[in-house]
């Protein structure tokens, strides 16, 4: 198949997104199609909203791809797939009859997110008119389908198709190794996720500053996407004399971020809201138990009291509490841990869940979408 992949930026960004979406390329790639990536300059999302005037799918007479005010040589596709993250851009270039089909690969609804009302009533508008402009999607959660098919109420053709979660190559953690590292002094907590509002490290960083006994808490990822937020993170840490026991990491490496699974107790990635949530499934498998919040399809991950526990958004004196259970009762810790583990294996691997998308793009080409 000839498949364009849109979407805004690099390929190589460091986020649960766009680690899916280079996945389904190389895996798409490698089953010998053609993926051309159409990358879409970052700006705001006023910015993003005037591309309407200017990007079309397709210009059968000028025979090129018009993207901002650049011009780029003209490719016909089998199928077109769009990241959904690039909806602001799409809404006009997907009006009318499409010359192949337009998939789009939805990861979470802006709208969604936790933001003031208004705010978010506009985005619903603009999000509701660009999912009714394409022929069909990819899910990465069953949660994510249910409030597409919510907002939109059609039944276009979709497939859910679970994340990338065997990046590391099934090295995972033996029991063993559980029982010793649940012996360790202070509780270990990695938080890990770009720091910006949406993953609620401000909730992890209250519940520690009120926590009476010592924890130790990594947080790894980029401190760029919202610096203003994360330099407020830093001035708490600093503020409430927590530097001993919160260091940031920034964006590690595989075999360094691998050293920080084995070493950690426990994941905490309290997000407003996910879409589906990769690190929670990525640390199961090396033995921890995931926090995350009843907001978004950490439910479809995290069973509360079995391999984790589930908080509602922002709600840090019960974070506070359920990591004090940890911190005092290690059989506790040793039991969600090893459940952990039984609940990363028994995830679909990444090339089963890849094979489902490829096979259902070949049928939407097939039917001339």
């Amino acid at each position: 198949m000839r498949i364009g992949f849109v979407i805004y930026g690099s390929l190589d960004t460091v986020s649960g997104g766009y680690l899916y979406d280079r996945k389904l390329v190389e895996y798409l790639r490698t089953q010998g199609d053609a993926v051309e990536v159409i990358s879409l300059p970052w700006r705001n999302y006023a910015a993003h909203l005037t591309d309407n005037f200017w990007f079309r799918i397709w210009n059968p007479e000028a025979r090129f791809w018009k993207i901002g005010q650049q011009a780029v040589r003209f490719q016909k596709f089998d199928i077109l797939i769009q990241d959904e993250l690039n909806h602001p851009s799409l809404i006009r270039a997907n009006r009318g009859k499409h010359p192949y089909p337009v998939i789009s690969l939805v990861h979470h609804l802006r709208c969604s997110e936790l933001r003031p009302k208004w705010q978010n009533d506009l985005y619903r508008v603009v999000e509701k008119r660009y999912l009714q402009s394409v022929d069909g999607f990819i899910f990465n959660s069953k949660t994510t389908r249910g409030v597409v098919q919510g907002l939109i109420g059609n039944d276009n053709p979709n497939v859910v198709a679970y994340p990338p979660t065997d990046r590391f190559n099934d090295r995972t953690i033996s029991e063993n190794e559980i029982l010793h590292r649940a012996n360790g002094k202070e509780l270990r907590i990695l938080f890990l996720g770009n720091v910006i509002y949406r993953k609620g490290l401000h909730t992890l960083l209250k519940s520690v500053a009120s926590l009476k006994s010592k924890v130790m808490v990594e947080v790894v990822g980029g401190l760029n996407a919202e610096p203003k937020y994360a330099e407020k993170m830093r001035r708490f840490v600093a503020d409430n004399g927590l530097e001993s026991m919160v260091k940031f990491q920034g964006v590690l490496d595989n075999e360094p971020l691998i050293e920080m699974y084995r070493r950690a107790h426990v994941m905490v990635v309290p997000s407003s809201y996910e879409g589906f949530g990769i690190v929670y499934l990525e640390g199961m498998g090396f033995g921890l138990p995931a926090i995350g919040t009843t907001a978004g399809a950490a439910s479809e991950i995290i069973t509360h009291g079995e391999n984790g526990f589930l908080i509602r958004p922002d709600d840090s004196a019960a974070l506070a509490k359920h990591l004090g259970e940890l911190e005092r009762h290690r059989e506790l810790l040793v039991r969600l841990s090893l459940n952990a583990v039984k609940r990363y294996k028994s995830q679909p691997r990444w090339d089963e869940t890849a094979k489902k998308i490829r096979e259902f793009l070949y049928v939407i080409t097939r039917a001339g979408g």
